[in-house]
């Protein structure tokens, strides 16, 4: 348990009495705040997604904080664009009198690049003021509660609000005995004994866990796959019989040609087949007709020869 003044360890989650304990052992909450924030923290009163201002991939965001009230969004993407591309910047400003509150977010274009300025922006000067950088602690720690709300890293010894376990303060190697089952009781992740790192150690962002990723990106594109397949079975179900034939083969034009062929064939059968019967019909009424005229031609001749016509010669004689 002894360990040299040195050995400091870091917060890998936030739990709002660890953070007001120097060496991350108090069980109970020692300022107003702390008491503040527990309750946020049990009741989950605060929600780190919820703040529709939050863009971005938070592994390639970082946070910059105790800037000059005189820094613009200007001057702090000329300062923070020297470790890598900004892809977005975001100065937190108050919501009525729109002056800095003193600290923004930086998202780069590459989780490498703001590693980079996560490495060699720490303590820079901007506009003569010392600036602190962190990762997103807001989206990627566990149970984060915000200083507003009792909760936060860091502070200064004149507010008596003193957070630890961040890159600032971290919690130094317990000098005294360690209350395992008062912490596992509480939830309070114990010290890692034997594992301490050296106060001049910078602590490692929380890197994207590549196997999950991998997985859903894995999962989702066979989502597509089948969604997309089950799309064209349906449209394939619902195309007309000759549309089956169609196909993206060489054959293709001498299938749709002979169809054409076929059809064309039909469309002309029906055709002469209407005129051939429209032509007999009219041959035979005409026929019809042919024989009515000559059957009264007949007829007219009998019935004149049949009258008696008195000639010349023939004569009525008393």
């Amino acid at each position: 348990m002894g360990s040299s003044v040195n050995s400091v360890f870091y917060a890998g989650s936030y739990h709002p009495i660890q953070a007001g304990s120097i060496d991350g052992t108090d069980i109970l909450p020692h300022d107003n705040a702390v008491y503040r924030a527990l309750l946020c923290s049990n009741a989950a009163l605060y929600d780190p997604f919820g703040d529709p201002k939050i863009i971005g991939d938070p592994y390639c965001t970082l946070f910059v904080g105790r800037l000059s009230h005189l820094t613009t969004e200007d001057t702090l993407r000329k300062a923070m664009k020297a470790y890598g591309r900004i892809k977005n910047l975001r100065l937190v400003r108050h919501i009525v009198t729109g002056a800095s509150r003193g600290y923004g977010f930086v998202e780069f274009e590459t989780e490498k690049e703001m590693r980079q300025a996560y490495k060699d922006a720490h303590h820079t000067f901007i506009d003569d003021s010392e600036i602190i950088v962190d990762y997103n602690r807001q989206q990627l720690m566990p149970g984060w509660i915000p200083r507003r709300l009792g909760g936060g890293l860091g502070g200064k010894k004149e507010s008596g609000q003193l957070r630890f376990g961040g890159r600032e303060r971290p919690f130094r190697a317990p000098l005294r005995q360690i209350p395992w089952d008062d912490l596992k009781r509480l939830g309070i992740p114990p010290p890692p004994e034997g594992r301490y790192m050296s106060r001049f150690q910078d602590p490692s962002p929380p890197r994207r866990k590549r196997g999950s990723t991998e997985m859903e990106d894995t999962q989702k594109h066979r989502k597509g796959s089948i969604e997309m397949e089950d799309t064209r079975e349906h449209r394939r179900r619902r195309a007309p019989s000759h549309q089956h034939e169609k196909s993206s083969s060489p054959q293709h034009s001498l299938r749709e040609e002979r169809i054409n062929k076929k059809h064309n064939r039909v469309r002309h059968s029906s055709r002469e087949k209407k005129r051939l019967s429209s032509s007999d019909t009219s041959s035979i009424e005409t026929s019809y007709a042919g024989k009515e005229e000559r059957h009264h031609t007949q007829s007219s001749q009998l019935h004149r020869h049949d009258r008696w016509t008195p000639r010349r010669d023939d004569s009525y004689r008393d």
